[in-house]
């Protein structure tokens, strides 16, 4: 993984690195709550506070998106990579309090409207979006824990490479009482009517080895050979030329669009906005008791699996 990096302004330094057949100066641009790598033809978004799980806050969000813009304007930057320190990928969506709410999520409130507007659609919305339609190629690189709104990130680029040890969940259905995230990107992703039902209606852990059969990611490697194989891949569509790889982009983004697929995104995060006033929805989320919505699914989960010690049968 890459090194932790201390934010600071928003110019960085450089850092010189020897490769087997190569040397380069790699650019390093500190956020908040990421950093921006140019290494070249290749960019990287590094999700940087291991500490919080890189949980969505909305600072990360923005600064996601200040990153996407750096990367896009930069016409050396063929492709980007989407990582992260700490023990896992992404947690997804901060789950705080009342009292948190202003600081980590100063897109709600204090009308209905406002948080329909700046905070599902502004903040949970649009942003996946300019991921989605970002020009150039894009590769997830997935390890540890990748749930939530997590899997946004992880799964809504156009290559997701995953360690064996990573793992990807949808709790929220089940642990918190919403269908998913805003953008219900699993139809999408799944290209698979059953399978996307089974995935949000059960909220299943799906190892890495059952996301490869499912068509979830690219590749599974060993941890110790993630960053190899993703840099790999990466300087291999780098050599493309980048009208090349824009065109290819265009013409596969545009297949899955001409069947929906953005009109459903947005369709999607309406229900999200409906769902969190619904009074049955509120009910489950304050009889979760503190627990986070994958806790809470586990919860949920044992409470209708059979009883081992039952006795019964011929």
């Amino acid at each position: 993984d890459t090194e932790a990096v201390e934010s600071g302004p928003r110019s960085g330094p450089q850092a010189r690195v020897a490769g087997a057949d190569r040397e380069v100066v790699v650019e390093r641009v500190p956020f908040e709550t990421i950093v921006y790598e140019k290494d070249g033809p290749v960019a990287r978004i590094v999700l940087n506070v291991p500490e919080k799980a890189n949980i969505q806050t909305a600072q990360q969000v923005w600064d996601m998106d200040e990153a996407l813009q750096l990367a896009d304007r930069d016409e050396e930057v063929k492709v980007l990579v989407l990582k992260a320190n700490g023990e896992g990928f992404c947690a997804g969506h901060a789950i705080v309090g009342p009292d948190e709410m202003p600081e980590v999520y100063p897109t709600t409130g204090p009308t209905p409207e406002r948080t329909w507007k700046e905070h599902h659609y502004g903040l949970f919305l649009w942003p996946p979006l300019r991921l989605w339609e970002f020009p150039k190629a894009t590769i997830s690189q997935v390890h540890g824990y990748c749930v939530g709104g997590g899997t946004v990130y992880g799964l809504l680029t156009d290559l997701t490479i995953a360690s064996d040890d990573a793992y990807f969940q949808m709790p929220l259905p089940q642990g918190f009482g919403l269908p998913g995230a805003q953008t219900m990107i699993e139809p999408w992703v799944l290209m698979n009517f059953k399978r996307a039902a089974e995935y949000l209606f059960l909220s299943p852990t799906i190892d890495a080895a059952q996301a490869l059969d499912w068509g979830m990611v690219n590749r599974v490697v060993p941890r110790a050979d993630l960053d190899a194989t993703v840099e790999e891949m990466a300087r291999t569509i780098a050599q493309m030329p980048l009208t090349t790889i824009m065109a290819t982009k265009a013409g596969l983004k545009r297949a899955w669009e001409m069947m929906g697929m953005r009109v459903h995104l947005q369709m999607s995060t309406d229900l999200v906005a409906l769902c969190t006033g619904a009074s049955d929805v509120r009910a489950m989320m304050a009889s979760m008791s503190g627990r986070r919505p994958r806790q809470n699914a586990a919860v949920r989960a044992e409470e209708v699996a059979p009883d081992d010690d039952a006795g019964g049968g011929v």
